[in-house]
């Protein structure tokens, strides 16, 4: 990975990559993150529900595509409370201008964080 991964933290969108769960093709969505390290951090409105997310808890080895470089990253469902709440700080910080002492809107305090941990 290029040392430049940060420079990918104001894209409006990553693409991920995940194999269906029951078809075994690949299925890619659009969809906001926060960057945070070597780690992207997603928020599920559907929480488990979501095709996407049952996808990547079965395969978790997805791709993730931010800007014009693909990665390949292995998904999670972020279980760690400090964890989930660094996930939903900086997605309604980016998306949302949320600032420190604010409360958090209902999708950043509700949606089920998920972070991609990018293949070095």
């Amino acid at each position: 990975m290029s040392s430049d991964f940060n420079t990918f933290a104001n894209e409006d969108y990553c693409y991920l990559t995940t194999i269906g769960r029951v078809t075994g093709k690949a299925h890619e969505i659009e969809i906001w993150f926060g960057l945070n390290g070597n780690s992207l951090y997603l928020l599920s409105g559907g929480g488990h529900a979501s095709d996407w997310v049952k996808n990547l808890q079965a395969q978790p080895a997805v791709r993730v595509r931010l800007g014009k470089q693909t990665y390949d990253a292995t998904a999670r469902v972020v279980e760690d409370g400090e964890e989930q709440q660094l996930a939903r700080l900086l997605l309604a910080a980016k998306y949302y201008h949320w600032e420190t002492g604010k409360p958090l809107n209902e999708w950043a305090a509700t949606a089920l964080p998920v972070a991609l941990d990018v293949k070095r």
